[in-house]
């Protein structure tokens, strides 16, 4: 029978990265949380890789950090290794990859969020949410237990009506052999959301003692301690590598001749698989001129001996994947663990959320993860944390917060994703955020603290310490410009060798470390700093310098982009009653009801015409809107 079991600001449905972040950020801005899982047990799961970051997701770790978020945090204290990538170039590009212990990673989320105040883990199906009026106010569970709540968040992940599809094998599971969300799946068809079905894969999981490791590359971490939160100060140093093979003709021979047998080609898997993460007998088909592919052999944690064999995504059967590895060298006489398996799972079409991620169809009621059609633990969390922080402060009575595109990586995704939706498991990429070279690993602290201290998330000793490290950047800025370098021997001797150009007059610091040659270490050099300065602040004024140009230039296109953010729409303006717009964009605005002029301008099929028209309708200043 059902019952009356709490009331509380906010309720989580779901305990996944999206889930974790969400609840914590809820909690942090001050709401009465609570948090309901399927399985205690498999809080901050990581049913695919063991690893956070990487290109443009670990830009997201740090961004979710600077909002005083928690992945930053847990992943520096559970690491088994870490490396920055892509040093060689520029700054904009430089990611920061963590290879996670993933049993340690989340049992210190799990202990995190137990110790959270404001913050109730609770483990329960929710099978139905509670709408009166089209109003969100609580969720009812498979035993009957209903909570009610002003807000509530769902991120059900892979989860709803998830089936795992091995070879000719499938049956309704959540990842992982999870028990899966069927019912609010369907629950929230019959709410009026627009559900759609993607796929997502793993690799097998072979045993490390089976491995013949001298036939592999070793892949170290960096000797140089790293870390993803602003807020580590003890650095993990006895680092676990990874393995580098490769498969060749013979592995591609046995899958191509086991692609009838493939769910991908049978027509067994229905759902769209995401296109920067292929499973292999998609990349021997789609790239059947190249001799061989990476795999990366990636411990799973320090206490078990299972390895994910990163680059072998497959959904084909069990034998067959036996066969593949036997011809990887170093796999040859590997003990397969676990089989690699597709998973298919219901997501709705994000179009149908607010840049808040509240939904459209159902007032005070929010989504974030993969159920928005993400793929990766890193968009999950960014989600997560911006549904957390908005359900909250909506509980709370307080205003929203958005970030735009300019702001952060976070700001681009869920921005991408209301505003052009998905056809396939969304994936972040440098590429598209076009003020990428704003949008850094080293400066989300600089972009991102200031909000998370106004909204409750970062508490007043980090903000502090936040704001000496951003005066000693001015200041030693100020500094650089401020000094004249005169060219004396000492001096001409030190360019030189550094591969520069003698000078011919005296140059100002500030200049001469413009020079592609120069870095902070040589000005220090030719002009000391009686200050001690720490890396993080010398390395922010060397690329402030450098870069100095092309910041500027991003930052003047993003003074651009304000000005057509701030020309507002009104949420409940008639698109039909504006003459002239084109009937793709008048359908494709009335779908997606965006907030502003810009918002407007980025919807495909929203054509520059189309924009026009609607800047001279909305400054007539007489909108037509939709009864209520």
């Amino acid at each position: 029978m059902p019952y009356e079991a709490g009331s509380y600001d906010v309720i989580v449905v779901g305990a996944g990265h999206a889930g974790s972040e969400a609840g914590l950020a809820a909690a942090r801005v001050g709401a009465k949380t609570l948090m309901l899982t399927i399985n205690l047990d498999m809080v901050a799961f990581m049913p695919c890789n063991p690893s956070v970051g990487g290109p443009a997701k670990g830009i997201v770790v740090r961004e979710i950090d600077a909002l005083g978020g928690e992945m930053g945090r847990n992943i520096d204290k559970t690491h088994i290794q870490m490396r920055m990538l892509n040093t060689g170039k520029g700054p904009a590009v430089r990611a920061l990859r963590a290879q996670a212990d993933k049993f340690q990673y989340q049992h210190e989320m799990k202990k995190t969020i137990e110790n959270e105040p404001n913050l109730t883990l609770m483990q329960g199906m929710v099978e139905e949410l509670i709408v009166n009026d089209g109003v969100c106010e609580g969720v009812i569970t498979q035993t009957g237990a209903i909570y009610r709540a002003k807000t509530v968040v769902i991120t059900a992940g892979t989860f709803l009506k998830g089936e795992i599809i091995l070879g000719e094998l499938k049956y309704s599971s959540g990842p992982n052999n999870q028990q899966p969300s069927i019912k609010l799946a369907d629950h929230l068809a019959e709410l009026g959301f627009e559900l759609v079905r993607f796929k997502t894969g793993t690799p097998p999981r072979v045993h490390s003692e089976t491995i013949d490791y001298s036939k592999t590359e070793i892949q170290p971490g960096d000797d140089e301690p790293r870390a993803f939160s602003y807020e580590t100060t003890k650095y993990i140093t006895d680092q676990l590598p990874c393995w580098l093979t490769y498969t060749n003709e013979e592995s591609h021979k046995i899958i191509d001749e086991n692609l009838h047998r493939s769910p991908m080609f049978s027509g067994m898997i229905k759902g769209t698989g995401p296109r920067y993460c292929p499973s292999i007998e998609d990349k021997v088909v789609r790239f059947n001129d190249k001799p061989r592919h990476q795999i990366f052999l990636e411990p799973e944690g320090r206490n078990t001996h299972e390895v994910y064999v990163q680059g072998l995504s497959t959904s084909l059967p069990e034998d067959v994947q036996r066969r593949i590895l036997a011809t990887i060298p170093g796999l040859e006489d590997v003990q397969m663990m676990r089989a690699g398996y597709a998973i298919e799972y219901d997501a709705i079409v994000p179009t149908q959320l607010w840049p808040t991620l509240e939904t459209k169809i159902v007032k005070n009621l929010y989504t974030a993860g993969q159920i928005n059609g993400t793929s990766g633990y890193e968009e999950a969390a960014g989600q997560g944390l911006m549904a957390g922080i908005n359900a909250g402060l909506n509980a709370l009575g307080k205003e929203q917060l958005i970030l735009s595109r300019s702001d952060g990586y976070i700001g681009v995704m869920i921005d991408d994703l209301v505003t052009k939706g998905t056809n396939e498991p969304y994936r972040l990429l440098t590429s598209r955020a076009e003020y990428r070279l704003l949008l850094r690993h080293d400066n989300a602290d600089l972009r991102l603290t200031e909000t998370g201290y106004k909204i409750g998330m970062i508490k007043e000793e980090r903000y502090q310490r936040y704001l000496t490290k951003k005066a000693a950047v001015q200041q030693e800025r100020a500094r650089l410009e401020s000094i004249i370098i005169k060219p004396t021997q000492q001096v001409q001797e030190i360019i030189v060798q550094s591969g520069g150009a003698e000078l011919k007059d005296g140059i100002r610091a500030s200049d001469l470390l413009k020079r592609p040659e120069m870095n902070y270490s040589h000005i220090q050099l030719l002009a000391p700093s009686e200050k001690v300065l720490s890396g993080d602040v010398t390395e922010q004024v060397e690329i402030q310098i450098k870069y100095e140009g092309y910041i500027e230039k991003s930052l003047q296109q993003v003074e651009r982009l304000k000005k057509m953010e701030n020309k507002k729409i009104p949420e409940n303006i008639d698109y039909d009653a504006i003459s002239g717009l084109a009937n793709e964009a008048r359908q494709k605005l009335n779908a997606v009801r965006p907030l502003s002029v810009a918002q407007a301008s980025r919807i495909s099929g929203v054509n520059p015409a189309d924009v026009s028209i609607l800047l001279v309708y909305l400054e007539q200043g007489k909108v037509a809107r939709i009864p209520q």
